[in-house]
């Protein structure tokens, strides 16, 4: 009689349509370690203040004990707010999303009306609604959200999104749609007006 722990273990083969399915959430648990990573970094190099005790710690000591726990968080998750490390971490994430989950399902057909750029990341403000976007699929694909959160994202952020980084005005607008001849050119920003400088 054959020893039944010693038989190979039949291939475990996972069905296309599910391969999709699993590709995202790779995706977006890849993005949310990498947040969580930026969270880590803030966290760890803010230097560790303890508060002094005073004399007084009745109403006063919970003033300031709401005011210090503001001032420990972070000013803004907004990535336009972030800088040099925590920015490009921020930006792989991102990126990630993009390229993995954003274009695969909603890029479209690149046309003069609807444009997009391949260096979309050298476009401020395509990075900035991207990023925009990015954050509320976070929260409202969520199983907090509820069922309704996706339809919600769908309806108040990707079509609004997609208005503003798709039209042929917007910030691919100088970015020449062709792939043969592929043409990258971020517009210039008007000069901001010097009031009363100059008086």
């Amino acid at each position: 009689m054959s020893d039944p722990s010693k038989a190979t273990p039949e291939p475990f083969r996972v069905p296309d349509g599910d391969l999709d399915d699993l590709a995202s959430t790779l995706a977006k648990t890849m993005a949310e370690v990498r947040q969580h990573g930026v969270i880590l970094d803030r966290l760890g190099s803010e230097p560790v203040s303890t508060p002094q005790p005073t004399a007084d710690t009745s109403t006063a000591g919970a003033a300031g004990t709401d005011k210090a726990d503001k001032a420990d968080a972070p000013a803004s998750v907004f990535i336009l707010a972030l800088g040099g490390e925590a920015y490009a971490v921020e930006l792989a994430a991102l990126s990630d999303w993009v390229n993995y989950l954003f274009l695969p399902v909603y890029g479209r057909e690149i046309s003069t009306t609807r444009p997009w750029c391949d260096q979309w990341h050298q476009h401020p403000e395509a990075v900035a609604r991207l990023h925009a976007l990015w954050l509320a699929w976070q929260q409202l694909t969520d199983a907090e959200a509820g069922l309704s959160g996706p339809s919600t994202w769908h309806r108040d952020h990707l079509d609004q999104a997609l208005v503003h980084l798709r039209a042929p005005d917007g910030p691919f607008a100088a970015c020449t749609t062709s792939p043969t001849r592929p043409n990258h050119r971020v517009l210039a920003a008007p000069a901001p007006e010097l009031t009363g400088a100059a008086q």
